[in-house]
């Protein structure tokens, strides 16, 4: 059965406003979240928000977020795809933190979303079978981006790929919705929201997507 959520948790309203406080903190240089070890976090958690971003190294939700240690439950994996060992950590994460607001976060410039364009462009092949698993769970997010004429200009190409990282990044939060009846029902009876975001690696800005 879903947890009972306490009176005290941090609403997804409120976690939405931290979230975006401390971005504008790292934008502006004025970043003070306390991230040194410190007593008491042996003894538990209770991360106000879920965040499932991508993997790359220019992209820690604790830095673009300005939280410490504590703050935040990140699940990092490439091009923030949805797998059922991801969609667990999530369960976990609302089950047993009672963290009620969840963002899959994707970012500017992802290599796996990329690579994804790469494939659907030109049939490029990623070279491992493992690295294929990632572009085949971006791929139908992707698919109906490509069904009109054939991009040749760079600008056209990089503003394509501009387009391909906030759809994937909705899709994703749909696609981790979908795939989960706990969440499915915590959603439903407004326990959590889950949301998607993009990171501007040129800006350091977070953009809230509207599903």
């Amino acid at each position: 059965m879903p947890r009972t959520f306490a009176p005290e948790a941090v609403t997804p309203d409120d976690a939405l406003a931290r979230l975006r406080d401390g971005n504008r903190r790292f934008v502006s240089g004025e970043g003070n979240a306390v991230r040194q070890w410190r007593p008491g976090l042996a003894l538990g958690q209770s991360p106000f928000a879920v965040i499932l971003g991508c993997s790359d190294a220019r992209a820690p939700a604790e830095y673009i977020f300005d939280q410490g240690l504590g703050d935040l439950f990140v699940i990092r994996v490439a091009g923030n795809v949805i797998a059922p060992s991801l969609v667990g950590s999530v369960e976990f994460a609302v089950s047993n933190s009672g963290t009620r607001f969840v963002v899959v976060v994707g970012h500017t410039h992802c290599g796996a979303v990329g690579a994804t364009v790469d494939a659907l462009e030109h049939g490029a092949a990623s070279g491992s079978v493992n690295l294929q698993s990632i572009v085949d769970r971006i791929t139908p997010h992707l698919t109906h981006l490509f069904e009109g004429p054939v991009v040749d200009r760079e600008e056209d190409r990089e503003a394509r790929r501009a387009t391909a990282v906030r759809v994937n990044a909705l899709a994703s939060a749909r696609e981790l919705e979908a795939s989960s009846p706990l969440l499915q029902d915590l959603v439903r009876r407004g326990h959590i929201v889950i949301a998607a975001a993009v990171y501007d690696l040129a800006t350091g800005i977070v953009t809230f997507l509207d599903r």
